[in-house]
Order: C-alpha cells, then sequence, then structure tokens
C-alpha cells in the first residue's frame, strides 16, 4: 500500500481511537459513526487490502469472535452483526456490532469502550 490511510494513523497514533482491544498484531476500535453502541472495527496491524491476506489470518478471526462474545455479555444480545467489506478505506478489516437499537448511548464512546476493556482484558 502506498498511501497512508487513517488506519494506519490510528495504529501509529497520529489519530486517537477508542481503543478496546490491542497487541502486537491486531487492534480493535470503536468506529465513530456506529451503528449500534460497541460497533468495533478490528484490523491487522500489517498492512494489507484483504481480510483473507491478513498475516495470523486464524488468529485474527479468533480475535473477532472474541470481541463478538463480549459484546453479547455487555449488550444482552445473541445476535451480533460482522460485515467484511472494506471500501471505504483501503485496508483490511472486520466491523462487528450487537443488533440493538440505538438509545443514544451509541455516542458515549468513553463508557463502552471500559465495559469492552473490562471483559477483553
Amino acid at each position: 500500500m502506498s498511501e497512508k490511510n487513517i488506519f494506519k494513523s490510528i495504529i501509529d497514533g497520529e489519530i486517537p481511537a477508542y481503543k478496546v482491544y490491542e497487541d502486537e498484531h491486531f487492534l480493535a476500535f470503536l468506529d465513530i459513526f456506529p451503528r449500534a453502541p460497541g460497533h468495533t472495527l478490528v484490523i491487522p496491524k500489517n498492512e494489507t487490502r484483504w481480510v483473507w491476506d491478513v498475516d495470523k489470518y486464524f488468529e485474527y478471526m479468533d480475535l473477532v469472535r472474541k470481541i463478538a462474545k463480549v459484546q453479547q455479555k455487555v449488550f444482552n444480545t445473541e445476535m451480533i452483526r460482522m460485515e467484511v467489506y472494506g471500501e471505504e478505506v483501503p485496508y483490511a478489516h472486520v466491523k462487528i456490532w450487537p443488533e440493538i437499537s440505538k438509545d443514544g448511548t451509541e455516542k458515549d464512546f468513553d463508557n463502552i469502550q471500559n465495559k469492552l476493556i473490562k471483559y477483553l482484558s
């Protein structure tokens, strides 16, 4: 990838993000335009265009599953939506969010971040 995009800027700490998980290979953070409270993006730190080309693909999907399970618990719902698309930002990413209606708390990023971190640590 030639041009630096928003995800790489977040990884590099140039743009702030509400991080819910980070290790040496992956980063998960809240979407600033959430479809529902807890809407999370999961990205690899190694720049990759397509999800199926992510190094450590199985670890990546295990992390997505772990976050989805935490969302089920935190938001008291069985239905977690997932989208693997990647047109908005040309960088591999998975979007996951609980199937709950927006209730005005979708922008309460600090509270949501703390709840997710509690169960992910």
